[in-house]
């Protein structure tokens, strides 16, 4: 079936496992108890109704508000409606739940479009909150204050077009709806809709994953630090105009995920969850445990079963309320552990399984899994791991956490390092092999050369670390210069070994496919609230006078390539046998080979490689003058095998000439005439 898991391998089955079966088992029994405790005898997805509940919401001609709040000893509602003054008639009364609060207001006196916000009182203090559950949230652009805001049109969305089947390969764009356009400010989601997903459609990613969706008071926190949950981000637009962006990427045969920020939260208290009603300890842990110590956030309490409702009902309304078709689950490795991988180098499986080791986090991590899952068995789930947790994209029901798939964060950590470390012809090109393709077999992961997070102030972006400074002088067509040449090569054969490579997903970040240049950086004192860095320049991939198209059009055509071959999420990478040739990689997917040479000035007039019988066609070439190449390889060559001394054995081979920085690409079209498949 489209989109199910593709490997029978358990976490059992691997021998250095065996000493902690013990603790997985304990760990897997654990999270099925908390699952009965959380739903108190009913399925877990009943667990995570809370914002059908707590919140603003319409009962005929009223509306009713319900707040948790287990410290406060009064809370009022205020806003335009009572010209921000308390007044009795909008004081909450005590539900009959312990720590509930209610109120029954006419629908008159909150309209849609109102403004308002609570007024929580505790032993000791007071302070101005926005509802924890609220679903819309905006800033004054003069006070610069937030509020919470009514939401109720009178003309509820429609929707149109149902979510796209599951894919069996994630290709995914990730992409920031604040920063994809050119323009020195604030792009919002009908632009995103309008001008870009017509542009990912086309080039052929399947998936959009949109960062900062959730409400954050701080631009430059990229989104990561959320300070209103259940709230689409108004900078970028409405609650309906995310919903028609969702809706219009559905019907351009588009998934949408968004990235869910679980792992802390904003530290702020009016428009935040942070002293609530007062205590530091009701959504997070108190004292420094409760703050995180290089995020300056607040890290939530887990084991809290008020905590684990809001969470869960978190997860249930995204895919609900906005039909989102799944999560990247961010921060994973913070959550994990009580140091937030901070601590010491995971150079051994004793780190997984040691005191240090959340195991609250870790148990709402599968419950959420066991939710989304159960509440849309489409929905994929992605882990943001550096750790390497055993069993974190392993099923449940082996024990596992239940991810669908992990991001492969050692593939770029090692592109990075081999760019800017190491010189080119010391590239080993069987580490490569191995941080390409040494992955868990329980396991699914998505592979990329770079996210935003190699390129965010203080980082590059990958065509930035390869060219650097000469990408502001020799980007013309008619330019030489060798720095150039080189980036452009080994910017298409990371991607052309990564894509190739990936077993089961691939992803990358707007603009990087046709080479951005510089660094992410977002407004904020140190760059004098500018902008220029927080856009992406499209005009430079639309300029034919520039080299920037021919990366763009690379990216294009090697996922078509990948895509209609069906490589990715089929049969795993094998590396093909006899090639020690310095610098050369060639492996094999289905009826296609990649033949890659790394090295930057040893090239092979007549390089022997073994392949099954029969006859091939060159069909890709990292090297074409289409792409910004030399053109040294002619194009659509047929290669026939024949009996030839691979190595020290009589065995089937062709010989392909194979230029230094390039990257071919064949396919077996039939057996050689007189030999069986």
């Amino acid at each position: 079936m489209t989109g199910q898991r593709r490997t029978n391998a358990r976490l059992s089955d691997d021998p250095y496992l065996s000493p902690f079966l013990p603790v997985i088992e304990r760990r897997h029994s654990f999270a099925v108890e908390a699952a009965k405790r959380i739903g108190n005898g009913r399925p877990i997805e009943d667990a995570a109704l809370g914002h059908l509940h707590f919140g603003l919401h319409g009962r005929g001609r009223d509306r009713v508000l319900r707040e948790w709040a287990p410290n406060a000893s009064s809370i009022h509602v205020i806003g335009d409606f009572s010209g921000w003054r308390e007044v009795e008639e909008c004081r909450m009364r005590p539900a009959e739940r312990p720590g509930e609060w209610e109120l029954v207001l006419p629908r008159s006196l909150l309209p849609h479009g109102s403004l308002y916000r609570l007024r929580v009182r505790w032993n000791g203090g007071e302070g101005d909150r926005i509802p924890s559950y609220a679903t819309r949230v905006v800033q004054d652009p003069s006070t610069l204050i937030f509020n919470a805001q009514v939401w109720d049109p009178p003309a509820p969305y429609e929707w149109r077009n149902s979510a796209p089947p599951r894919p069996d390969a994630l290709l995914i764009y990730e992409s920031h709806p604040g920063m994809a356009q050119e323009k020195e400010g604030v792009g919002s989601f009908d632009e995103f809709r309008t001008a870009m997903l017509p542009r990912i459609a086309e080039v052929g990613y399947n998936t959009v994953q949109m960062m900062a969706v959730m409400e954050h008071p701080y631009y430059g926190s990229f989104g990561y630090h959320v300070s209103n949950f259940f709230a689409v981000s108004s900078r970028f637009g409405t609650p309906d105009d995310f919903r028609r962006l969702v809706d219009d990427a559905h019907g351009m045969g588009l998934r949408v995920i968004i990235d869910l920020i679980h792992s802390h939260a904003a530290p702020n208290a009016v428009e935040g969850l942070a002293l609530f009603d007062g205590t530091r300890h009701q959504y997070f842990h108190a004292e420094g445990r409760g703050l995180h110590p290089a995020w300056g956030s607040l890290c939530f309490d887990y084991a809290r079963p008020e905590v684990v409702h809001f969470l869960l009902s978190n997860c249930r309304f995204w895919l609900e309320e906005y039909r989102i078709d799944g999560f990247r689950f961010d921060g994973v490795t913070s959550m994990l552990y009580l140091h937030h991988g901070f601590g010491p180098a995971f150079d051994s499986y004793d780190r997984y399984f040691d005191a240090s080791v959340d195991e609250d986090a870790l148990t709402y991590l599968a419950l959420a899994n066991r939710l989304i899952h159960s509440v849309r068995p489409d929905a994929v789930t992605i882990a943001e791991d550096v750790s390497g947790m055993p069993g974190l994209a392993a099923p449940w029901e082996d024990g596992g956490c239940g991810f669908d798939y992990r991001l492969a964060m050692g593939i770029p950590d090692m592109w990075f390092k081999l760019a800017r470390d190491v010189p080119d012809e010391n590239w080993n090109v069987d580490h490569i092999w191995r941080e390409l393709t040494n992955r868990r077999p329980d396991e699914q992961v998505i592979s990329y050369v770079e996210s935003h997070d190699q390129a965010l102030v203080g980082g590059k972006s990958m065509a930035f670390q390869l060219m650097d400074e000469a990408m502001y002088r020799a980007m013309r067509i008619t330019d030489e210069e060798l720095r150039i040449d080189r980036g452009m090569a080994l910017h298409k054969l990371m991607r052309l070994a990564t894509l190739a490579s990936a077993s089961h997903g691939y992803l990358n970040f707007m603009g990087n496919e046709f080479g951005h240049p510089e660094w992410i950086d977002f407004p904020r004192e140190g760059n004098n609230w500018s902008y220029r860095h927080a856009r992406r320049l499209w005009s430079l991939r639309s300029d034919p006078s520039l080299r920037f198209h021919f990366l763009a059009d690379f990216d294009r055509d090697l996922l078509r390539l990948i895509t209609d071959a069906g490589i990715v999420g089929s049969a795993l990478p094998q590396r093909l046998p006899g090639i020690s040739s310095a610098g050369v990689i060639a492996f094999g997917r289905r009826n296609y080979f990649f033949i890659l040479n790394f090295h930057p000035s040893v090239s092979y007039p007549d390089l022997p490689v073994e392949l099954p019988p029969g006859s091939y066609r060159l069909v890709f070439d990292t090297d074409s003058a289409a792409y910004g190449g030399h053109g040294r390889v002619n194009p659509g060559q047929q290669f026939a095998s024949a009996p030839s001394a691979c190595g020290s054995e009589l065995r089937h081979c062709i010989s392909v000439y194979l230029p230094c920085r390039t990257g071919l690409v064949l396919v077996r079209e039939m057996p050689a005439r007189g030999m069986s498949r």
